[in-house]
C-alpha cells in the first residue's frame, strides 16, 4: 500500500495491462473505462472521494479497463489483494451496489431515469466532468444528456 498525489490526465492503469491495483479515492476524481474498435470511450464508473476503483480481473490476465484521473488525486494504491480489499468493505459495497443498479438500468430505464440515477449516486460530479462523459457513462448521446436534462428541469 502506498499513498500517491496524481495529476489530472494521468492514466494510473491502460487496457491490456497485468498487475492490477485498487485505488481508493481521497480527494479528486478517477474514472474507468473502455474503448471500442472504433475509437469511443465507454465510462464504466466514476470514483469521487471515498470510493475505491479497480478493474475486477484476476491479477495474473490482462485488465479490461483504462483508469485516469480527471481531477488532481490524492490516493492509495493496494495490489491487487483480497486480504487488503477487505480492509475496504464499505468502499467496495458501495461500488458493488452502485454497478448491479447500473446494470439494471441500463438493460430497462429511460434515458431520463438513468440520469435521475447518476445524480443520486454522484450528486457532486455532474458539475466536475464534461457532459459527454455523463453522456458516455448513461450510454446515450450527448443530444439525449441534453433532452433528460431539460425534461427534469421542466418537471421541477
Amino acid at each position: 500500500m502506498k499513498q500517491a498525489t496524481i495529476i489530472k490526465g494521468e492514466i494510473l492503469q491502460r487496457s491490456g495491462e497485468l498487475n492490477t491495483k485498487v485505488y481508493h479515492v481521497h480527494s479528486g476524481l478517477l474514472r474507468s473505462y473502455t474503448i471500442d474498435e472504433k475509437g469511443k470511450e465507454h465510462i464504466f464508473m466514476f470514483a469521487p472521494e471515498g470510493w475505491v476503483i479497480a478493474d475486477n480481473i484476476s491479477p495474473d490476465k490482462p485488465c479490461d479497463l483504462y483508469i485516469d484521473a480527471l481531477e488532481d488525486s490524492s490516493i492509495t494504491v493496494h495490489l491487487k489483494n483480497i486480504e487488503k480489499e477487505r480492509n475496504n468493505a464499505t468502499a467496495f459495497i458501495n461500488r458493488i451496489a452502485v454497478l448491479q443498479k447500473r446494470v439494471i438500468m441500463l438493460m430497462s430505464a429511460s434515458a431520463m431515469e438513468r440520469y435521475d440515477h447518476f445524480m443520486e449516486t454522484y450528486p457532486d460530479i455532474a458539475q466536475r466532468v464534461p457532459q459527454r462523459m455523463i453522456a458516455s457513462y448513461l450510454g446515450i448521446t450527448p443530444e439525449a444528456l441534453s433532452s433528460a436534462k431539460s425534461k427534469r428541469i421542466r418537471k421541477r
